[in-house]
């Protein structure tokens, strides 16, 4: 058996879920409605919490740079007061996707958080050391809190890279999916306006009927791969096309006739497929 790294046996530490289901039930209040769309990311395209983060870092690291030159000690505070500030939404942002990940990512991203808070309060501790003029410790303090930070960046980029938090479930999927047009299901076998799941060359589909109209989307869910087939149709009125699909597992909602998010916590669209239907049969390509 290969031998786990510090990290992997970190995700592994159910020893941390007990502390981590409380902290994860308050996060979870943010990302609902359109703050959480907002916090998610919905308006990037993408999660908006990587960012958000580069401001705090980057005032944080030129800080320490400054802190090893002499004569720059009150644009170093600057720096300082400028990473406290931009570190609210970094929190804000993180807090709302981190409620929403699976247990390994959560329990990762847990730890993560923890170095992050604590570089906040080794910053805010090093400003007040030097407003009392002891500023060889409000350096040292700063250093510290660099060092929480770059703890904090590793675990992230594991999550991101490693753990694919963030990363369009869907994406790889659709663009695997074949060109030419591939047999799906004959129509009047096709449930009308209820969601329903067809496997066409390994992959799962999710199929709606409205009539001799068929929509067709990647049934991976592009937050966090989950059923889309399982989940509920939220009626858009007369036009099926407007109607949504809300994913069963976190809630994130699509519209049929473009793949559109309507809600997150996705921020990647759900790739939609050409359909026709030929002979009594429905038929779907690539969207390409």
């Amino acid at each position: 058996m290969r031998r786990l790294n510090g990290v992997e046996t970190l995700e592994r530490a159910s020893v941390l879920d007990a502390l981590i289901r409380p902290v994860k039930r308050a996060a979870s209040r943010i990302q609902h409605g359109r703050v959480g769309d907002a916090l998610h990311g919905v308006w990037l395209g993408h999660p908006a919490h990587p960012a958000f983060v580069q401001l705090p870092i980057g005032a944080w690291v030129s800080s320490g740079i400054l802190d090893a030159l002499p004569g720059h000690e009150q644009e170093s505070r600057r720096l300082i007061q400028t990473g406290l500030t931009a570190a609210l939404p970094a929190v804000l942002t993180g807090a709302a996707d981190w409620s929403q990940q699976n247990q390994r990512q959560s329990r990762v991203g847990f730890v993560h958080s923890i170095a992050n808070g604590t570089a906040i309060v080794l910053y805010a501790s090093s400003l007040i050391a030097r407003s009392n003029g002891r500023n060889l410790k409000g350096k040292l303090l700063a250093y510290a809190g660099l060092t929480a930070v770059g703890a904090g960046g590793f675990l992230g980029g594991h999550i991101t890279y490693r753990q694919a938090g963030g990363v369009n479930r869907a994406e790889g999927v659709v663009r695997a999916f074949p060109r030419e047009w591939r047999t799906a299901a004959p129509l009047a076998e096709l449930p009308e306006r209820r969601l329903a799941r067809q496997t066409v060359d390994g992959v799962d589909l999710l199929v709606v009927r409205d009539g001799d109209t068929v929509h067709a989307l990647i049934e991976t869910c592009s937050h966090l791969a989950g059923p889309l087939s399982e989940g509920t149709l939220v009626d858009g009125g007369a036009q099926l096309r407007d109607a949504c699909v809300q994913c069963p597992w976190h809630g994130s909602t699509f519209r049929l006739g473009d793949g559109d998010v309507v809600h997150g916590p996705a921020t990647a669209p759900q790739p939609v497929l050409r359909t026709r239907v030929r002979d009594g049969v429905v038929e779907v390509r690539s969207p390409d």
